[in-house]
C-alpha cells in the first residue's frame, strides 16, 4: 500500500507541536499563557496542540506551586515535558570541586553530587573525578541521555586543548552531544531560567567571588561572543590608572570587588572596603546596563551575602551613571541557586543548543567503560 504524504495542514500542526516541545524543553514548566507568549500561537491553537501532546504522553500538566493567597478563578496549570522523555547532565568543574546534576525532561533534578579536590590538583585528577561522579549519577548507563553540558573556569575558546579533549572524551564515552562553556556564564543562564530571573528574557549576572565574572542572557539565550569572552566584566576598567591586573590591563574591577581584594583592603567587616567594591561594581554595571538594557541585574558570589552594605553603594552608583531610560523597570536582586548554578546552567545550555532527539528510542553509541577511555583525551 503506497505511503500517504502528509498534508500542508498536518505539516503545519507538526511544526507548531515542535515549537511547544522546544519551549518546554528549554524552560521547563510553563503556563499556557507563557507558551502563547514564547511561540506566538493563539490560545485556541495551543489548547488543541497541548491536549494532543498530553494524550500522547509527551507533555504532562499539573498545578502551579502555591505562592500566597490565590484569588478567584481557575487555578493556573503548568505544562512540562513528560519526565520519561529524556535526561540531560550538567558538570561544573570549579576551582575546588566538581558538581554534577542530572535532570529529566521536566527539568526535575533526579541525581546530584559533588567531589572536592585540592586547589593544586592536576587536570587529570579533576577530569577523572568528574567522570567517576557522572558515571555514578547516571547509574552506569547512557540510555536516554540527550546531552551533557560542561562548565569550566576561565574563557572557553575554540579550539581549546583541554576543553576540546574533555568534550571528545565525553562524546566517545556517552554517545551524546557535549557542550562546554565558562561556568560563571552558565550560572547566569541558570539564574535566568530557574533562579532569581525565572521568566525574564534579558538579564545580567555578576559573580563577586575569588574572581569577578559575569554572564549576559539576551532574549532568553546566553551570549557567548565572538571569542567566548562575553560577560568578563571583572576585566573592565573600574579605576583608570589603577594597579596592573593579571590580565595585563590596569584598574580592572576584579582588583577591587573580588573576595581576595576586599580581604586585602580590610576584610568583609571593613565598611569602606565593602562600599568601594559595591560602588565600583555599580560603575562598571552602569555602562553594561545602558548598552544591554536588561530587565534584571543578578548579583551572586560570596560578597552578595553582605546584602545592603554592598548592594546599597552598588545601586546608588548604578542609578547615578545609567541612562535613565535603561533604568525603567530594572531590578537588582541576589542569586538564588548557589553551588548548583553552574551545573544547572550546563543543562539549560544543552536544552537550548543541542539537537533535539526526534526518535527518542533510536540507536545511540554504546556506553564506554572508564577503563576503555585511554589516550590523549584522558590526559586532558
Amino acid at each position: 500500500m503506497p505511503r500517504t504524504e502528509p498534508t500542508a495542514l498536518t505539516l503545519l500542526r507538526r511544526t507548531h507541536e515542535a515549537q511547544v516541545v522546544e519551549v518546554l524543553r528549554r524552560l521547563g514548566a510553563v503556563s499556557r499563557a507563557g507558551l502563547a507568549q514564547h511561540t506566538g500561537l493563539s490560545r485556541t491553537a495551543l489548547s488543541s496542540i497541548t491536549a494532543a501532546l498530553i494524550e500522547r504522553a509527551v507533555v504532562v500538566a499539573g498545578p502551579a506551586p502555591a505562592d500566597g493567597v490565590r484569588g478567584r478563578g481557575r487555578p493556573v496549570e503548568l505544562l512540562r515535558l513528560h519526565p520519561a522523555t529524556g535526561r540531560c547532565a550538567g558538570v561544573d568543574l570549579g576551582r575546588g570541586r566538581v558538581r554534577a546534576v542530572v535532570a529529566n525532561a521536566a527539568h526535575e533534578i533526579i541525581a546530584s553530587g559533588a567531589r572536592a579536590w585540592p586547589p593544586d590538583a592536576p587536570w587529570e585528577q579533576r577530569t577523572g573525578a568528574a567522570l567517576e561522579l557522572l558515571d555514578e549519577l547516571l547509574d552506569g548507563s547512557a540510555t536516554g541521555l540527550e546531552g551533557i553540558g560542561i562548565g569550566l573556569v576561565g574563557p572557553v575558546t575554540e579550539p581549546g586543548e583541554r576543553a576540546g579533549a574533555l568534550v571528545a572524551l565525553l562524546r566517545e564515552r556517552y554517545g551524546a552531544p557535549v557542550l562546554a562553556e565558562n561556568n560563571t556564564r552558565l550560572a547566569a543562564l541558570a539564574e535566568a531560567v530557574h533562579g532569581a530571573g525565572a521568566g525574564v528574557r534579558h538579564a545580567v549576572y555578576v559573580r563577586l567571588s575569588h574572581g569577578v565574572g559575569g554572564g549576559l542572557v539576551v532574549d532568553g539565550r546566553l551570549l557567548g561572543g565572538a571569542g567566548g569572552t562575553a560577560g568578563e566584566i571583572g576585566h573592565v576598567t573600574a579605576e583608570p590608572g589603577g594597579p596592573r591586573c593579571r590580565c595585563g590591563n590596569h584598574g580592572c574591577l576584579e582588583l577591587y570587588a573580588s573576595l581576595p581584594a576586599v580581604t586585602a583592603a580590610g576584610g568583609t567587616g571593613d565598611e569602606e572596603a565593602v562600599a568601594r567594591a559595591g560602588r565600583l561594581t555599580g560603575r562598571v554595571l552602569a555602562g553594561l546596563c545602558t548598552t544591554v538594557n536588561p530587565e534584571l541585574l543578578i548579583i551572586g558570589g560570596e560578597l552578595a551575602a553582605l546584602g545592603p552594605r554592598l548592594l546599597g553603594p552598588l545601586e546608588s552608583e548604578l542609578r547615578a551613571r545609567t541612562l535613565p531610560a535603561a533604568l525603567a523597570g530594572l531590578r537588582v536582586v541576589t542569586a538564588q541557586l548557589g553551588d548548583e548554578g553552574g551545573a544547572l546552567g550546563a543543562i539549560a545550555l544543552v536544552r537550548q543548543e543541542a539537537p533535539v532527539a526526534v526518535a527518542r528510542g533510536g540507536a545511540r553509541s554504546a556506553f564506554v567503560p572508564l577503563a576503555a577511555c585511554t589516550g590523549p583525551g584522558s590526559a586532558g
